[in-house]
């Protein structure tokens, strides 16, 4: 996929996998990123964007989950789905004869880890053998890096303080010593650290807990030389990240961004083509 995605890339309307065809894209969660990235997507693909917010579908009224699945499923190619409760995508993945796209969870966020990987690909030239290290809160951005990371054959280095930490996940080396787990990555990722899914009360312990794990210049020199910084956006500059790094020269960071409408089209390529 992300052979695909860099070839999209160079060559955006060289696809038409969803001519004429539908894309149902269910947003129960705020988007930027990933409502513009898919539906710029779909189109060049050829397809329609048929985006759904919460209060536009009959599930606000207690249609169920299941018959939602089937309807959709008689339309379009695709179902995505942006919501807090990761059973919700289940079930309607569990429903649906078509493929249904996670395009977030409070759980997993896929679709940035591979639009992630695509960015280090460019920025590297091999994923293998690479080494990135996340600061921060072990949240759903950090679950999916580590999971897709290990598949890729890139090393995955999770710093995150007590309370903040993910489960153990296959192939991510956990710690709660940032410096350590930057010491020689080839990219430092952060996220924010009060974020949509989280407890608005608990803002002020978790901005204490987590200030020990800014990424700011002097975190990334502990990198190797060339060593690039990533992030998820939306950014808060001076918490999670400085400024000077968000908006400097050793960042990819908008270079990210974009990636997500690449890597979204390949994926739906691939699914959307059996």
């Amino acid at each position: 996929m992300i052979d695909r995605a860099l070839e999209l890339k160079a060559a955006p309307y060289s696809s038409d996998a969803l001519a004429r065809r539908a894309v149902a894209l269910i947003f129960q969660r705020p988007s930027t990123r990933t409502r513009v990235s898919f539906e710029a997507g779909i189109a060049e693909l050829g397809g329609h964007p048929m985006t759904l917010r919460a209060e536009e579908t009959q599930l606000t009224r207690g249609e169920s989950v299941r018959d939602t699945a089937h309807v959709l499923s008689r339309h379009v190619a695709a179902i995505g789905i942006r919501t807090g409760d990761h059973g919700f995508a289940e079930e309607l993945a569990r429903y649906a004869t078509v493929p249904v796209i996670n395009m977030l969870t409070a759980e997993h966020h896929p679709c940035q880890a591979l639009a992630d990987l695509m960015t280090l690909r460019e920025a590297l030239g091999s994923l293998e053998g690479a080494t990135v290290a996340y600061v921060g809160d072990g949240n759903n951005v950090a679950r999916s890096l580590a999971v897709l990371g290990a598949i890729a054959g890139v090393r995955v280095r999770i710093a995150a303080p007590s309370g903040y930490q993910l489960e153990p996940v296959s192939g991510a080396e956990l710690t709660d010593d940032p410096r350590a787990a930057v010491t020689g990555a080839d990219a430092i990722y952060t996220d924010v650290w009060v974020s949509m899914n989280d407890d608005p009360q608990s803002a002020a312990a978790r901005r204490r807990a987590l200030a020990p794990y800014r990424l700011d210049d002097a975190l990334l020199d502990l990198a190797r030389p060339g060593a690039v910084a990533l992030h998820c956006l939306p950014a808060h500059p001076g918490e999670e990240i400085t400024a000077e790094v968000l908006y400097g020269p050793r960042q990819r960071i908008w270079e990210q961004a974009e990636n997500r409408r690449h890597a979204q089209k390949a994926l739906l390529e691939l699914l959307t083509s059996a």
